[in-house]
């Protein structure tokens, strides 16, 4: 898990901004839709291993995660 102090100032490597911490092993960026694997509590925010969410009803599990927090 992120802490809350390192999730408010952590940005998405592509666009700089906002993530949403999508349960304990991810980091979602709603606007380009990818997701950031958390490794051993270390985010990996590679845009290169970041993974497009192209499908709706998974974007839409992702925010509900994130909004669940």
């Amino acid at each position: 898990m992120v802490d809350d102090k390192l999730l408010s100032i952590l940005v998405c490597p592509q666009d700089r901004g906002p993530l949403l911490l999508a349960g304990e092993d991810r980091l979602y960026n709603p606007r380009l839709r990818r997701a950031y694997r958390i490794e051993d509590g270390i985010p990996v925010l590679l845009v290169d291993e970041a993974i497009a969410i192209d499908d709706d009803a998974e974007h839409q599990k992702l925010l509900e995660l994130a909004q669940s927090r």
